[in-house]
C-alpha cells in the first residue's frame, strides 16, 4: 500500500481530491502515508480519527496534504463545516471513509476502493476510479 501511495503521489497536484473506501485495517492510512512521503510533506501521517482533519505542509514547495477521516461525521453538513473547500485548490485532499459523503467536494476526484481477504496476510485489491475531466486519461497499475 505504501509503494502504491508513492507511485500515486507522482500523479497528484494541488486541487486533487481522493475519496478512500475500505474496511478498518484495509490500508487507507498506509496508502496515505505513501502519498505523503511522495509529496514530501511534514509527518508523521497517522489516522486523524479523533481530530478529524490534519494538514501536512509541504517540505519541498509542493502542495500540502489535507488528511480527513470522515468516519465519525454524521453527514455532508459536518464535512462542509470543516471548510475543506478553503484549502482544496492549493492542497491534495484525502478523505478516508468518504464514500457517499465527500463526492460533492469536487467534480474531479479519484475514488480509491480497497478490499482485502479476512485472513492474516491476505492480499489487498485496490480499485482506483477517476471521475471527471482531470482523470479522463487515468492509467495506473494499482498492483
Amino acid at each position: 500500500m505504501h509503494e502504491l501511495g508513492l507511485r500515486l503521489a507522482a500523479r497528484l497536484r494541488a486541487g486533487d481530491l481522493l475519496v478512500m473506501t475500505g474496511h478498518l485495517g484495509a490500508g487507507k492510512t498506509t496508502l496515505t502515508q505513501g502519498i505523503g512521503e511522495g509529496l514530501k510533506v511534514r509527518g508523521p501521517i497517522t489516522s486523524p480519527t479523533f481530530v478529524i482533519a490534519r494538514v501536512h505542509p509541504s517540505l519541498a514547495g509542493g502542495p500540502s496534504l489535507v488528511h480527513v477521516d470522515a468516519y465519525r461525521l454524521g453527514g455532508f453538513a459536518e464535512l462542509d463545516d470543516l471548510d475543506l473547500d478553503a484549502s482544496m485548490t492549493e492542497s491534495v485532499t484525502i478523505v478516508e471513509w468518504g464514500e457517499g459523503l465527500a463526492e460533492g467536494l469536487a467534480e474531479d476526484r479519484l475514488e480509491v476502493i480497497i478490499s482485502r481477504g479476512d485472513g492474516p496476510g491476505e492480499e489487498r485489491e485496490v480499485r482506483i476510479v477517476g471521475v471527471g475531466h482531470r482523470w479522463s486519461d487515468l492509467e495506473l497499475d494499482a498492483g
